[in-house]
């Protein structure tokens, strides 16, 4: 039988997320080389790069595969390790994700399910379809595409726009308004990913998509961040759960068939 699975929950969940970033038309197309884009790059990348550990009140809202999503995850992040908390209009957490050095656990808490060790990225492409380890999923929330962003060239789009080529094969794209040139999107990992408004230096709201429409799951989520703290002191035990005694195991194929790659 298939387990209740928290995603089920965490979409029925009633707290609303604001709507994200509406979809840019990206540059496309070879372009003109530019050489002076490394200080233009860091730039505007300089809000992102100095996070090291964040907290952050997410509200979440879209669709996963066949599935909608609206739901509320309070998140830690640090170097290699996150905790990630569905929260429900009542109650505990659905969910508690936690990941640390590459192991992830997940903790069903509703069900009395639990998974792991096992890649944190698999288990949060089992639940909404991305795929991405602690650190991306960082620098995706925070407005850097990637984690360490490190630029091997650039093609200028007329005057305003600057499409920045990373190592590992991202591409970070630059829209200059009012004369400062702004990280607005990018592509990385299979996703394009586009920036809404910044506050504090990160983006208030982020819209993210499966870059090829034939991927399974199609996702096309918006994660508003409600409230952040930037490098707030968090320990290790931040990145740790307690697995109450009667918790029976799920495998990761088990947790696929029931989240929307399997719905």
């Amino acid at each position: 039988m298939k387990t209740a699975l928290a995603l089920s929950l965490l979409i029925s969940a009633s707290a609303g997320a604001a709507c994200g970033p509406a979809r840019v038309a990206l540059p496309a197309g070879p372009g003109t080389v530019r050489a002076d884009y490394a200080p233009i790059f860091e730039a505007a990348i300089a809000g992102c790069r100095g996070v090291r550990t964040l907290t952050a009140d997410l509200g979440l809202s879209g669709r996963s595969g066949r599935q909608k999503v609206r739901g509320h995850v309070l998140s830690g992040f640090a170097p290699g390790a996150l905790r990630l908390e569905g929260v429900a209009p009542f109650g505990g957490p659905v969910f508690i994700l936690v990941a640390e050095s590459g192991r992830g656990t997940l903790l069903l808490t509703r069900d009395h399910r639990v998974l792991g060790p096992a890649p944190p990225a698999d288990i949060l492409r089992a639940l909404v379809g991305v795929s991405l380890p602690p650190d991306d999923l960082l620098a995706v929330l925070t407005g850097c595409v990637s984690a360490a962003p490190a630029p091997v060239g650039a093609r200028a789009f007329g005057p305003d726009w600057l499409a920045v080529d990373l190592a590992g094969g991202g591409v970070a794209y630059l829209n200059r308004r009012n004369a400062e040139w702004l990280l607005v999107a990018g592509r990385s990992n299979g996703l394009e990913i586009q920036y809404g408004n910044r506050l504090g230096g990160l983006p208030q709201s982020v819209r993210i998509r499966s870059a090829d429409s034939g991927n399974t799951p199609a996702v096309d989520l918006d994660v508003h961040l409600q409230s952040f703290e930037i490098n707030p002191a968090l320990g290790r035990e931040a990145f740790s759960v307690v697995i109450p005694p009667g918790t029976s195991p799920i495998t990761l194929d088990e947790l696929r068939s029931s989240g929307p790659l399997g719905q």
